[in-house]
């Protein structure tokens, strides 16, 4: 999402980031990829467990998607950085709106599972949609 930030924020919304890691994995990370959005630190995993967010496994790293995803994010210029507190955790995307609306969520399956942009945006533009799916 980092890389179409602009977009996000020409439809009139900010992007946020929650990670696991403490305050010093976070600073690391923002100096590491340049991000400028805010990044949460969740390192008791609330949030995490409030939407309900899967892990992966081993196995996972075996997927032929995960292949693909890893091929792809290389390729686009982005690299593994160091193991944060939970290497296993998996991601996931939202977008709410005002009056409390959520219009939008991708609940990762595996890793390299993201949301697509094309969708994030089009929840966008959509705001008064409701439903999110998961």
């Amino acid at each position: 999402m980092r890389d179409h930030e602009s977009q996000i924020q020409e439809a009139g919304a900010t992007l946020a980031a929650i990670g696991l890691g403490d305050a010093n994995y976070a600073r690391l990370f923002r100096e590491e990829t340049g991000i400028t959005f805010p990044l949460l630190v969740d390192e008791a995993r609330r949030a995490y467990k409030a939407a309900d967010l899967r892990k992966g496994n081993l196995l996972h790293l075996l997927r032929g998607n995960n292949f693909a995803a890893r091929k792809e994010a290389r390729a686009a210029g982005h690299r593994q950085r160091k193991l944060g507190k939970d290497p296993f955790q998996l991601g996931a995307s939202f977008v709410f709106a005002p009056g409390n609306l959520d219009i939008f969520a991708h609940v990762s399956e595996t890793f390299g599972d993201n949301a697509s942009v094309v969708k994030v945006l089009a929840a966008l533009a959509d705001p008064g949609r409701t439903g999110a799916k998961r």
